[in-house]
């Protein structure tokens, strides 16, 4: 089965396509969860299987395309996200990498206390 990018969302009427270019779009504002994206695909598209993966890796591709960075949030620190270099420098790695933790963990909906993405600012601090 091939992700159809002309799928239309049952909600809203969008496309796959225009959701995955969007998407970006609140970098700007707030850093984008994983636990956003998933559902998204899931209930609002009504993806499964290999499509939903590949709607979320492309999802995630597109924020690391603009500049984002994997993250997750600095509770109890300086800063309110922590960057997590352990998925890789490049966006190839990093996509590679936060896709094998997805699906190895079964491709859940996620929880907002895990993974998010993130355009580097002096509110995003690293581990190191």
């Amino acid at each position: 089965m091939s992700l159809n990018l002309y799928a239309r969302d049952r909600i809203w009427g969008g496309t796959v396509l225009e959701y995955i270019h969007a998407i970006p779009a609140e970098l700007p504002f707030d850093a984008v969860g994983l636990w956003q994206i998933a559902p998204v695909g899931r209930n609002d598209f009504e993806l499964t299987g290999d499509d939903l993966a590949e709607f979320v890796r492309r999802c995630v591709a597109e924020l690391l395309a603009h500049g984002a960075k994997p993250v997750v949030g600095g509770g109890g620190t300086d800063f309110d996200w922590i960057y997590q270099p352990q998925y890789g420098e490049t966006n190839s790695a990093i996509l590679d990498a936060v896709m094998k933790e997805w699906l190895a963990a079964g491709s859940p909906d996620c929880d907002p206390g895990g993974l998010w993405f993130a355009l580097p600012s002096p509110y995003v601090g690293n581990r190191d």
